[in-house]
């Protein structure tokens, strides 16, 4: 089969890639999952229709999204909740911090995991890790359940409309900061400025609703509809935006995007966010 062109539309703004051959499709109980593979970026994720991840700069966002709340933390985590994230990167990401002790994933769809570990095990390694419990469930409802547990809770979620609608509600934000004991930090996917500056806002207010210090971070990934998308931070911490310890040698050398300075910039917003922020 020759080449042929994928496209992810959304909210007047799209992002078409060139892909050589389908490696896998399936309907879920929740969506449709699609995996195909470019001729310039590896494997490239869709699900419903929206562009998840690829080879080339999934790192870039998984790499944001596990250590910035790992390290806003004044202390190394020893407890760490992923709720979605059925592609398994952020918990590659964790699995580089021997501090942690304990990693739960709760994902709502089995076969984004069956999918992820099948073709993307690059990816999905992160299952591997001894310390890693996977919870197949809705994370709006698992969060309900703790109470003063976790230290950090990342939220890699799917746009809101589908099975992550949930997750983008102040309800669930509440529910998220009890399950922290005290001086746990947040970290969701928060959208993109450009693309969905009302859901930008929305999870910043719900977070502003219950946590001292809060912050949007940009993250550049490039396969993105509008090329970023964000982070929404969060704490009854005095400041998510500067990170409280530095990055050891040893972790530097296996990161291509994350470090001290980027963690701190990410943060720095232009005028036009500033203001979606207030």
């Amino acid at each position: 089969m020759a080449d042929f062109w994928v496209t992810e539309a959304m909210n007047g703004f799209g992002m078409t890639v060139q892909v050589k051959r389908e490696i896998c499709k399936r309907q879920s109980k929740f969506q449709k999952i699609e995996l195909y593979e470019t001729g310039k970026l590896g494997k490239l994720l869709l699900l419903d229709g929206i562009i998840q991840l690829t080879n080339f700069d999934e790192f870039a966002y998984h790499e944001m999204l596990a250590n910035l709340p790992f390290y806003a933390h004044q202390n190394p985590p020893r407890r760490a909740l992923v709720i979605g994230g059925g592609d398994g990167g952020v918990l590659r990401e964790l699995g580089k911090h021997p501090e942690l002790e304990t990693i739960d994933l709760c994902e709502i769809d089995e076969e984004v995991i069956r999918v992820a570990r099948e073709f993307l095990p690059e990816i999905a390694c992160g299952f591997d890790d001894p310390r890693v419990a996977v919870h197949i469930a809705d994370g709006s409802e698992f969060i309900r359940e703790k109470n003063a547990f976790y230290d950090i809770i990342i939220v890699d979620s799917t746009d809101p409309g589908g099975p992550g609608t949930p997750l983008f509600g102040e309800e669930f934000y509440r529910n998220m900061k009890r399950a922290l004991r005290p001086g746990g930090v947040i970290a969701t996917q928060a959208e993109s400025p450009y693309l969905l500056p009302e859901i930008v806002a929305r999870l910043h207010r719900a977070a502003r609703a219950n946590f001292r210090s809060v912050g949007y971070a940009s993250i550049l990934v490039p396969t993105y509809p509008t090329g970023t998308i964000g982070a929404c931070v969060a704490g009854d911490i005095d400041d998510v935006t500067r990170p409280t310890r530095p990055v050891s040698p040893e972790l530097a050398a296996k990161l291509r995007y994350y470090n001290s300075e980027i963690h701190s910039a990410a943060f720095q917003n232009p005028n036009f966010v500033r203001e979606l922020l207030r």
